[in-house]
């Protein structure tokens, strides 16, 4: 993978702070943007901008041709059987909601079970507690291994033989630098007769995924995660799950017959589930973010930023008090660690003083740091545009940091 002919398509490597090149670790809260996407956008709002679906005139035909040519891209993204398989959403967050909405509420009930793992992030943890509440039924979680270094899977066997009705995941955790074993654990929830979501933020746009071959029910992921525009998402639904799930939303776009008098006759999926006017312009920026992500390569993207966080991780040990969440052996592009004696809003606020962008905070994922004991930690993250000389500047700056907290 050519790391400096990728870094020369995005403008933001252009910035600087403190006379600092910006060296950006907080790709998995959310990535930059090439210019061809941002050049995209433009070209879509000069030229083929109109309403989808709803005119016969030269702009809504091309509008409408290029947000299903951009569901055909997330589904080819994925691997889905069909492109009718792809619901366009608001984000990971917006299709977890849907599905809890939706399928949750037409099949959980009292004394049903929904199962989740310790490392979910809110939003998929959320939604499902919500549910619970609404309708009496309990949630159960798989635990995480010490120090977060693995989902155990002893647990998650005895926890799916009660048979939960639902079992949601994430795939690539946001905190641990680990990869959970999906198919395995699709395959476990389809044999204890549960329906299986996996959370795919952190996973679909870093690695070859494939919905198929994952066997999982439902499958959620991002735009802005992968050099996409913000505010647009996918669900992907096995097509019988989402032909027999009712709506969520209600409006334009997702009705064929509406009458004062008689029941309303609702589309089939994917209209059915995407109500009112959808993200357009944001749909044909992530096609060419897609585009673009593919002709990199999937494969080489994830293998470069698994080879930088373990890089990095290896650095960061030889730092005195610094502890890092997760397996020892990176599976992600992920590094979460904290410093004994300094704040992780601290530590972050020093490192952007000297260029480096790190997410400080609980992540989204509070209950899963409280276990771990670090309520407040930092996190570097990698992807396609990051170097192992970055790994090496944010070592030095954590290394100065200490020094400089110390003498404080």
């Amino acid at each position: 993978m050519d790391t400096a002919d990728i870094r020369k398509q995005f403008p933001y490597l252009e910035e600087s702070i403190n006379g600092h090149g910006i060296i950006y670790l907080d790709n998995a809260a959310s990535s930059q943007k090439p210019e061809r996407v941002i050049r995209r956008m433009s070209r879509f709002l000069e030229g083929e901008y109109a309403n989808v679906h709803r005119g016969i005139h030269l702009l809504s035909e091309r509008a409408t041709t290029a947000f299903e040519a951009a569901r055909s891209s997330v589904a080819g993204l994925l691997n889905a059987a069909r492109p009718e398989e792809i619901v366009f959403t608001r984000g990971t967050t917006e299709a977890v909601n849907l599905v809890a909405n939706s399928w949750g509420k037409a099949h959980i009930g009292p004394d049903d079970t929904i199962l989740l793992t310790e490392m979910e992030h809110h939003s998929n943890l959320l939604p499902w507690l919500q549910l619970a509440e609404g309708t009496g039924a309990r949630v159960e979680l798989v635990p995480v291994l010490e120090n977060g270094s693995a989902l155990d899977m002893d647990a998650a066997r005895r926890l799916l033989a009660h048979r939960p009705k639902l079992f949601a995941f994430a795939h690539v955790p946001n905190t641990l630098g680990l990869e959970n074993p999906a198919a395995e654990l699709c395959r476990l929830a389809r044999e204890a007769g549960a329906v299986s979501l996996v959370d795919g933020a952190q996973s679909a746009g870093h690695q070859p995924v494939d919905v198929q071959a994952l066997g999982c029910d439902f499958f959620v992921t991002s735009s802005h995660k992968m050099c996409g525009p913000t505010g647009i998402g996918a669900l992907y639904g096995r097509f019988e799950q989402l032909e027999a799930m009712p709506p969520w939303q209600y409006g334009g776009e997702m009705v064929d017959r509406a009458s004062f008098d008689k029941p309303c006759v609702f589309h089939g999926p994917p209209a059915r589930f995407e109500a009112g006017t959808p993200a357009i312009l944001e749909a044909a920026g992530w096609a060419e973010a897609i585009a673009f992500l593919r002709e990199v390569g999937l494969g080489e993207i994830h293998d470069h930023s698994v080879a930088l966080a373990n890089r990095a991780s290896e650095q960061l040990r030889e730092i005195p008090g610094l502890r890092i969440f997760g397996p020892d052996i990176r599976q992600s592009g992920i590094v979460t660690f904290s410093i004994e004696g300094v704040h992780a809003h601290d530590l972050a606020f020093f490192a952007n003083q000297r260029g480096v962008a790190l997410r400080a905070g609980h992540h989204c994922a509070q209950p899963l740091m409280q276990k771990l004991g670090s309520p407040s930690s930092c996190r570097a993250s990698f992807y396609l545009y990051n170097t192992p000389e970055e790994t090496e500047q944010l070592a030095a700056v954590l290394k100065s940091a200490v020094a400089f907290f110390a003498a404080a």
